[in-house]
């Protein structure tokens, strides 16, 4: 191939813009960029002088695919600088709240943005007609994900039970019970799911580049919600020193700030976390990363998404032997009793798509001073780029469609909130 020049400008099926180029000539790669070009949230800035029980629903907005992860990260940094402690109960119904969103995720990723390539179509739409019983069935596991995520955050995004200290509101027995009847009752659909992308499997680029992983880390638990951060290259830090982790920075090439810790690049998601603790998935997660041969240390991005599928599998495993565990202790309508103190906290949470962190100060009114926040795409970002310069050289003779189609289906791997993290605003000051 002489030349290529490829300028994907929005590129479809991710949450926000990106865009992607690449200029090659006479066989030389010359110009190969992951560009993020969106104007920057400030959400930093809006919860500067708001009460400490106003943050969780400010931040919910920054993401209305994981507002959940965002008010749950929220709350837990909000708790750690006010000191509040909060119940056995309430980690459990929060941990339960915090699977929906994993398994509504994961479905609407794999189901809705990932397949069409797979099945070589432009969309879902399409897939309607080619594969409708396959397209009912996600359907449907999305839909439980969605009462889910009703039932324990009072509505499907933007969670409205949680307040500091615990919840306004907590599900009854009869509804616990009927949600793990559900849960159960999607055990077969999800096998399904899992057997119609193994056909298509083929399809996954085999690309690798070794990489290192992100992610919670907690003694032998596959976890999503507690624990230190974890690094594959054998480091450990307490959540409190999350900044010193991400190592944000700032490029010509993104609003969005890029993050590095041991090396140069790292990867959050679900295949970090596999990466980091797959000894402790469950068993039906376990049976469906050995469908797809996926094993502990593999460095192919676009495996990402069989982890994705595994982890829905463990999500509603372990949903289902954790509202045994609540049930079992009796299920009490708590309210949060507080004596807050000011100070300042951090916290993480593993969203669908990777490692979150959040952190806040409170003065002694109890109005925030200031706040940080890192995505888990912000994260990704210059691991995306990383992958683009080995990808493309590898690739350059494959014809500039298919090219353009790997490194698009490369990005989606990822699941980016593209959105969610762009956070930097170049500002000249002129005096």
């Amino acid at each position: 191939m002489s030349n290529v020049n490829i300028n994907v400008h929005h590129m479809t099926r991710v949450e926000g813009h990106g865009n992607i180029v690449v200029n090659a000539s006479d066989g030389t790669v010359e110009k190969v960029q992951w560009q993020v070009p969106e104007a920057p949230r400030f959400f930093e800035a809006m919860v500067r002088g708001r009460k400490f029980d106003d943050i969780q629903t400010i931040v919910s907005r920054i993401c209305g695919i994981c507002s959940i992860s965002h008010s749950l990260v929220a709350i837990k940094a909000v708790e750690d600088a006010l000191s509040i402690d909060i119940s056995e109960q309430t980690d459990m119904l929060r941990l339960l709240m915090h699977y929906s969103e994993q398994l509504q995720s994961h479905v609407l990723h794999v189901g809705y943005l990932v397949a069409p390539d797979l099945f070589n179509a432009p969309s879902v739409v399409p897939l309607v007609g080619k594969a409708p019983e396959a397209v009912k069935t996600i359907i449907g596991v999305h839909r439980v994900a969605n009462q889910m995520s009703e039932l324990l955050a009072g509505r499907i995004t933007h969670p409205i039970t949680l307040v500091p200290g615990g919840f306004s509101k907590v599900p009854s027995e009869k509804e616990l019970r009927q949600l793990q009847d559900t849960l159960k009752a999607q055990v077969k659909p999800l096998q399904t799911i899992c057997d119609v992308v193994a056909s298509v499997a083929g399809n996954l680029p085999n690309f690798e580049r070794d990489t290192e992983y992100v992610s919670l880390k907690q003694d032998k638990t596959y976890t999503f919600y507690h624990g230190d951060i974890a690094s594959t290259e054998g480091t450990v830090k307490p959540v409190s020193e999350w900044e010193s982790v991400a190592n944000e920075y700032v490029v010509d090439q993104s609003t969005a700030k890029w993050a590095k810790w041991n090396r140069e690049t790292y990867m959050v998601g679900a295949l970090a976390r596999y990466n980091n603790n797959a000894e402790y998935l469950s068993p039906l997660g376990k049976e469906v990363a050995g469908m797809f041969g996926l094993k502990k240390g593999c460095c192919n991005p676009f495996m990402n998404n069989i982890a994705q599928l595994a982890e829905a599998a463990h999500v509603v495993e372990h949903s289902i032997e954790l509202i045994d565990k609540i049930l079992s202790k009796g299920i009490e309508d708590e309210r949060p009793n507080i004596s807050p103190k000011p100070g300042r906290g951090y916290a993480a949470v593993e969203a669908p798509r990777g490692i979150l962190f959040h952190a806040y100060e409170f003065d002694e009114n109890f109005e925030c001073t200031w706040g940080n926040m890192c995505i888990p795409t912000n994260q990704n970002h210059a691991n995306i780029q990383k992958d683009f310069e080995k990808f493309v050289p590898e690739n350059l003779e494959s014809g500039e469609d298919n090219l353009r189609q790997g490194l698009e289906m490369l990005v989606r791997a990822y699941d980016p909130c593209i959105s969610c993290s762009t956070h930097f605003l170049d500002v000249e000051f002129v005096r």
